[in-house]
């Protein structure tokens, strides 16, 4: 099977099964090699690891991730997709397709079946409008990752890197940023693409924390507390936890911890640490 990272032998195939892209999925094919072989150097690809690929398309990634990989495993939602994939992915012995949509696949019993329940590396094209979903369902499905390494569109990588007092911070970024360490690699543009999207794109890498970097009582707490405190983003934090009514705390109870830790009544969440957010956490838990 010839290279797929190439405009004419993508429109080769797409034209040989009379393939139609759909909407609904958000389907973009990478179409530049360079891109490609960036990416798989990016997450550290090696003979030893297992990959997850989410989202394969034709398998122009996979073919890359199945020549230095130790094993991949492609899940690809649209049927579709699938004799594609077994046509271009048919000289390779070390890949296993997988037609399932991936939030409702069991990646945690698929690591232990297939990799003995060693760490996975997780590589993925994902379409814009499901990546915050995905990300955090590999977060907190007990997989045992040892890095996520994706295409996102890049005003989502932006969030998922920034810090407190940016335009970018808010719960995505306290959330990825609680269970690994971003780092955007490099941005592409939207003509690597087909079709083009409207929007250019990042490749950003999550290495998974041993230990997460804060520790939280009630871990569930925290995240709705995070999410509370950005949901009216322009009002204090005080206004924010209290106007969200999900939270079952009164507005003396935060002034309270607020003053224990000698902040600001009139401080917003964007002005917070992943630190801050633990420790008001476990004060009100407490």
């Amino acid at each position: 099977m010839a290279n797929l990272g190439n405009p004419t032998r993508t429109a080769d195939i797409l034209k040989k099964y009379q393939f139609h892209f759909q909407k609904r999925y958000g389907q973009n094919f990478l179409i530049d090699s360079h891109i490609l072989e960036k990416i798989v150097q990016a997450a550290e690809i090696g003979s030893e690891d297992f990959v997850l690929e989410i989202g394969p398309g034709i398998g122009t990634m996979t073919q890359y991730l199945a020549e230095a990989a130790g094993w991949v495993t492609a899940v690809e939602i649209d049927k579709a997709l699938i004799p594609i994939l077994q046509d271009t992915l048919a000289v390779y012995q070390n890949v296993t397709i997988i037609n399932q949509d991936i939030l409702k696949l069991d990646i945690a019993a698929l690591a232990r079946e297939k990799n003995g329940g060693k760490s996975v590396k997780v590589v993925a094209n994902l379409p814009y409008y499901i990546t915050t979903p995905i990300i955090m369902g590999l977060f907190e499905s007990h997989v045992p990752l040892q890095s996520i390494t994706i295409m996102v569109q890049k005003e989502v990588a932006d969030r998922m890197q920034a810090g407190p007092g940016s335009k970018d911070y808010g719960a995505l970024s306290l959330a990825v940023q609680y269970y690994a360490k971003p780092e955007i690699m490099f941005f592409v543009s939207p003509g690597c693409f087909m079709p083009r999207p409207n929007v250019g794109s990042a490749v950003i890498r999550l290495v998974r924390y041993e230990e997460n970097p804060v520790s939280v009582m009630n871990q569930e707490f925290m995240f709705a507390l995070i999410r509370a405190a950005f949901g009216q983003r322009r009002k204090t934090l005080v206004n924010s936890l209290v106007n969200a009514g999900t939270l079952q705390v009164t507005r003396d109870r935060i002034v309270q911890v607020l003053k224990e830790m000698n902040l600001d009544l009139s401080i917003r969440g964007e002005a917070l640490t992943l630190g801050q957010f633990a420790e008001i956490s476990n004060r009100i838990c407490f």
